[in-house]
């Protein structure tokens, strides 16, 4: 089914852009009337009407408005009669008075219709017009850029913005129907195998198609790794995350990694990072403490290679984070420290390479913060004087990276957590008064957090260990009201929590933590 536009939509889409960047306004507007959605795709109801099977026709304007003084009929029609707006992105983009207009145009005319940005060269700040980022906000973007989301992945982008299907759908749908592709050119491949001539094309067309689908390959995991991923946490199923990570990792298991380059096996590294950390959350620890040992050899050997590289430094960092805390995990202090040294001299020095980068700066503030957790284990008590210091240090990192990066929700969680861990020193030392006042602050930045986000399970997941420990500092200060209060709305929220996902171990450990707090303090209650 074809699926017309309304006749109010003559074009599905309407491409704006500088005619400096003309050649790449061709290709796109090629590519998007040339692509036919999947067939589970088409017709299917949207907020816009019935998905297209195709994206055609869509508005290309070809004429050279530098002697105008304003938007042409045939274009204000145009825009006038198209469904979404595309604008390609660029320092030109940026700089043209006739992007501005068609955009701010669009946009009085259609306040209700998507405007989608294909982003070909620059930072988002040098080639957004000023109307994209009208209101403080920017759309997003499909990332056209060198390294970055990857032609097919951005295409794919723009063809669910203007289609109204979702994203996620859409690209496991192309998949399914390019590996079908593929194996029927396999298919003929081996029938041509009769004529040598013909096979030597063959195989020179298949080693070039072969690094084609490598690098697509390449950029969805990229995406299971960030947009997918990142939403899936939100909601807090273990399930589809190790479901989407092992089919990520079926990829490399059929790759060559000693010929793969050294951005693929980073990327490799990163995954293996995510498994190991849903591992740990499912409480296992051996499986976990394997993917990120196997991650650390894979960065160690890239940083040796590339010791001055910001980025290598980074992975090797994160690797040597998870190493440090399955051993802290399983109460292997000593080893614990010697992992977490050397990430804070990895996060030292990439604050020296740049000493103006919030996330460089970011990672120092989780370096210092590890150590202060580590302090606080430590025992006797003249270590509880380090600990306050260490994670007071803690917490003034990450409140320097939230002055640089205000309005960022991750960097503000992270400074709640600071403040939960400079907490849980002051309680240490005894000091209770500057203890609540830390979990008072950590307690405001949370309620923010989740009035913004409010079905974030890794939100109430915090909350409920906020809960429990102000409890625990009420309960020690005698206001037993207060404590009780407390405890029972942690564990209403926790039970919640794993009815909607039992797998998560960390959940049934944070329920039985509550239960057991319970229990101890009516056995005290009734001794005294």
């Amino acid at each position: 089914m074809e699926g017309e536009a309304p006749a109010a939509q003559r074009y599905r889409a309407f491409i704006s852009y500088s005619h400096r960047d003309a050649a790449f306004g061709r290709r796109l507007h090629r590519r998007l009337e040339g692509y036919r959605l999947p067939r589970r795709l088409a017709g299917r109801a949207t907020p816009r009407g019935p998905a297209p099977a195709r994206l055609s026709p869509i508005f290309r304007d070809r004429e050279e408005l530098s002697a105008a003084h304003d938007l042409t009929a045939e274009v204000r029609q145009a825009l006038a009669q198209s469904g979404a707006l595309i604008v390609v992105c660029s320092p030109n983009a940026a700089g043209s008075p006739w992007v501005a207009r068609e955009v701010e145009l669009f946009r009085e005319l259609h306040p209700d219709r998507p405007i989608l940005a294909a982003l070909i060269d620059g930072e988002p700040s040098q080639a957004f017009c000023p109307p994209l980022r009208a209101g403080g906000a920017e759309p997003l973007a499909a990332d056209f850029r060198p390294g970055q989301d990857g032609a097919r992945l951005a295409l794919l982008k723009l063809v669910a913005g203007v289609a109204g299907v979702g994203l996620d759908e859409l690209v496991q749908r192309d998949a399914q129907r390019r590996l079908r592709g593929v194996m029927a050119v396999t298919g003929g491949a081996l029938a041509a195998t009769l004529a040598m001539g013909v096979l030597t094309a063959i195989a020179l067309d298949a080693r070039r198609d072969a690094e084609r689908q490598r690098a697509e390959a390449e950029a969805l995991v990229e995406f299971m790794l960030t947009d997918l991923r990142d939403r899936l946490e939100g909601v807090g199923r273990l399930d589809v995350l190790t479901a989407v990570n092992r089919q990520a990792l079926d990829y490399y298991a059929g790759q060559d990694l000693d010929r793969l380059p050294a951005s693929s096996l980073e990327r490799r590294a990163r995954l293996l990072h995510a498994m190991g950390e849903d591992d740990e959350k499912r409480g296992d620890l051996d499986r976990a403490r394997g993917q990120f040992e196997e991650a650390r050899r894979t960065t160690a050997a890239l940083l040796a290679a590339r010791p001055d590289d910001p980025e290598r430094i980074f992975a090797h960092a994160q690797s040597e984070y998870w190493v440090g805390y399955m051993d802290y995990r399983r109460g292997r202090m000593g080893p614990a420290k010697t992992s977490w040294e050397s990430y804070r001299r990895l996060a030292e020095q990439l604050t020296r390479t740049a000493p103006d980068n919030a996330k460089w700066r970011r990672e120092l503030g989780y370096a210092e913060g590890n150590l202060c957790t580590l302090a606080l284990e430590s025992r006797p008590s003249p270590a509880v004087a380090d600990a306050v210091d260490r994670c007071g240090r803690a917490l003034a990192a990450m409140e320097a990276v939230a002055a640089a990066t205000p309005g960022d929700a991750g960097v503000a969680l992270d400074l709640a957590n600071r403040h939960a861990w400079l907490a849980d020193a002051y309680r240490a030392s005894g000091d209770y008064a500057r203890a609540r006042a830390e979990r008072q602050r950590q307690e405001v930045i949370l309620a923010g957090l989740i009035q913004a986000d409010p079905r974030s399970l890794l939100l109430k997941e915090k909350w409920v260990t906020l809960q429990r420990a102000y409890a625990g500092l009420a309960w020690v200060q005698r206001d037993m009201p207060e404590t009780r209060r407390r405890m029972t709305a942690a564990r209403a929220t926790v039970l919640e929590m794993i009815a909607f996902d039992p797998e998560n171990q960390t959940w049934v450990e944070l329920r039985d933590g509550i239960d057991a707090s319970v229990r101890t303090m009516n056995i005290i209650d009734k001794g005294a």
